[in-house]
């Protein structure tokens, strides 16, 4: 799945790749920073890259499918 991560004062996003399988996992992490319960939302991607983000910082989260999002060309 493809994670993508605004940070407030920030011109890029965060852009990671993960499991599908880690979709409920990553939900949950992402509701306990929103919600206060941890100051730091931590992912690990497919490469085993780990990547922390200030929660007071985020600004939006989303998470999307990888296969069958990303379309070539100019068709409609």
């Amino acid at each position: 799945m493809d994670i993508r991560i605004g940070v407030t004062q920030a011109a890029r996003e965060i852009s990671l790749e993960q499991a599908d399988e880690e979709r409920d996992a990553t939900k949950a992490k992402v509701e306990a920073a929103l919600s206060g319960a941890v100051d730091v939302l931590w992912l690990v991607d497919k490469k085993g890259r780990t990547v922390g983000v200030p929660a007071a910082k985020i600004a939006y989260v989303e998470i999307g499918s990888v296969e069958g999002d990303r379309r070539i060309g100019f068709g409609g």
